[in-house]
């Protein structure tokens, strides 16, 4: 063999390996195991002496590269699935294909050239992988690798894909996803994915051997996580998630400066608000002050109005910061559809260089009015609102303008909450925003 691990701290850089001792079940698992924090993990053995991962690992690893790269967009469960039917978990697995003359690696069993391809074409950087194939073997760089290839599979050709067209493609390529060639290892991931120990909200806890009633601040992919010791909740911050420039903007806005002020927030701790399911958020009054700052500097010609924009991120993520469901961000945009307006059609005032990128307010809400823009001419055709709307959750190419479906029922009522606030707000009647 190749590559051989004895202990984790030969396999992962050191701020991961930091990352999953706040895991608090993996951590658990590691110091019932006898293992003791600032010395070497051991890597568990099966009876052949293979390194492999423990359940419980396995979802650490998942849960993280999820929470730091691919956050509502790829089901942690479904890496740890695919992961034990793929290698049985172990990090140096390797297998084969004499049709092909190529070998795949690791957890989730990538190829060399598909990690390149993620790297080259798509921005996947955070492991630089090029002219060193053996870092596949490492289980943060495969997964990260892994998941990002799903997230490519969830999109393939701008289609919102299932879970099962996902996991058979994953295994038979694209032209297999329907074949009956790949049914039974969907049925395997089924499963496997439902023996899955119960899953559980990732929360990154206290650190061990560590005494404080303060926060830790770590840098994580360009944005500050704050690892409050005591609840374990991470907690998001507007300073890290926007630029200096546009969050000076937010401090200029009128409503904002005033609510921020009110609620005692200062310049460089500015705390999202949280839902009650702890998730950060923006608030009505920063998600129309975001829509109107994008608007006013780079969409002024469009002819859309704020509350459209915010009926719009009103029902696709509740204003939740990093999305819901598959859908990043507070406008739904993900990673693949904000790179396609990035270097196709030259939306180019903010840079996409990961998912992580997608789930900035600023971000979010300027690939997507962009996206919004090109519906609206879609294949050289003005189009309705209702047009626009229902292609922006299934694609232009399944829109059913007779179907009154309740997607559309919702956002006219939260594009008229939304006309009603701006007219409170100007003392005077709103006009009404049209994509004609």
């Amino acid at each position: 063999m190749a590559v051989s691990f004895t202990y984790w701290d030969g396999c992962i850089d050191p701020e991961d390996l930091d990352t999953l001792w706040m895991d608090p079940d993996v951590r658990t698992e590691w110091i019932n195991a006898g293992e003791t924090r600032w010395h070497q993990v051991h890597l568990s053995r099966d009876p052949d002496g293979q390194p492999y991962l423990t359940e419980t690992e396995m979802k650490g690893v998942a849960r993280i590269i999820v929470g730091r790269h691919f956050v509502s967009e790829i089901d942690p469960d479904m890496i740890c699935a695919i992961a034990e039917l793929e290698s049985h978990r172990q990090p140096t697995c390797t297998w084969y294909n004499k049709k092909t003359d190529e070998t795949t690696m690791g957890l989730m069993q990538i190829l060399p050239k598909t990690a390149d391809w993620l790297v080259r074409d798509f921005g996947y950087r955070k492991y630089e992988v090029e002219g060193n194939s053996k870092l596949l073997y490492k289980p943060f760089v495969n997964v990260y690798f892994g998941a990002a290839y799903l997230k490519w599979l969830s999109s393939y050709d701008q289609k919102e894909r299932s879970e099962e067209f996902m996991v058979r493609a994953y295994k038979g390529g694209i032209k297999k996803a329907t074949d009956k060639s790949t049914l039974n290892y969907w049925n395997q991931y089924l499963a496997v994915k439902e023996c899955l120990p119960p899953r559980k909200v990732f929360q990154l806890g206290p650190m061990l051997n560590k005494v404080s009633a303060g926060p830790l601040k770590e840098k994580t992919d360009g944005f500050t996580i704050l690892y409050m010791w005591r609840t374990g909740v991470a907690v998001a911050f507007w300073d890290s998630r926007a630029s200096p420039e546009d969050l000076e903007q937010m401090w200029n806005h009128p409503d904002v400066r005033k609510d921020w002020r009110k609620s005692g927030k200062k310049k460089g701790k500015v705390k999202f608000s949280v839902d009650a399911y702890k998730r950060p958020c923006v608030s009505q009054v920063e998600l129309r002050a975001v829509a109107e700052i994008i608007l006013s500097k780079y969409f002024s010609n469009v002819g859309l109005e704020p509350a459209f924009l915010c009926a719009l991120a009103e029902i696709i993520s509740m204003r939740v910061l990093n999305g819901i469901g598959p859908r990043p961000g507070i406008m739904g945009i993900d990673y693949p559809t904000a790179h396609w307006l990035y270097k196709h059609l030259g939306y180019k005032a903010y840079n996409v260089n990961s998912a992580v990128d997608v789930t900035k307010p600023f971000v979010s809400m300027y690939f997507g009015t962009a996206y919004l823009g090109w519906l609206s001419y879609y294949k050289g055709k003005q189009r309705s609102s209702q047009f626009v709307v229902q292609a922006y959750f299934v694609g232009p190419e399944k829109v059913n303008l007779q179907d009154m479906s309740t997607v559309w029922t919702k956002f006219e009522e939260a594009w008229h909450r939304y006309d009603l606030l701006a007219t409170k707000k100007q003392g005077s009647s709103c006009t009404t925003c049209t994509i004609l």
